[in-house]
């Protein structure tokens, strides 16, 4: 069993860094400036789940949803050049959400900011 995770992890950082390669390859321009920033596989390696965000943060839910579709359309041609890159007997069936991780985090510091540069709350 151990053996089994061991090796979906491997495969899924694998995946990251070959999905990651493919992407930029792709001339669809609501995937301009994707990251993969984590792929989450199953033990059995049937199924892979793609964490993307863009490159400067998406700023709207409707960019998000724009390179979510585009990756959607985009996850057949990505399933076959990740079997010939890899040389996997099963390929995983790909499913993409977005990472507001790193968004969020951008977001509480520039509220931080806001409030150091409003005199940190201090009430007078």
């Amino acid at each position: 069993m151990s053996g089994t995770v061991k090796r979906a992890t491997r495969v899924a950082e694998r995946l990251r860094e070959d999905l990651s390669s493919l992407l930029r390859e792709l001339r669809d321009p609501r995937l301009a400036g994707v990251l993969v920033s984590r792929v989450e596989l199953t033990d059995d390696l049937q199924s892979a789940k793609v964490h993307v965000r863009h490159e400067f943060g998406a700023e709207d839910a409707a960019s998000r949803r724009a390179l979510l579709k585009g990756l959607e359309a985009a996850a057949g041609r990505l399933r076959r050049d990740v079997a010939r890159t890899m040389g996997l007997r099963v390929v995983p069936t790909l499913r993409f959400f977005y990472d507001e991780g790193p968004d969020a985090e951008r977001r509480i510091e520039e509220l931080l900011r806001e409030i150091k540069d409003d005199g940190g709350g201090e009430r007078g």
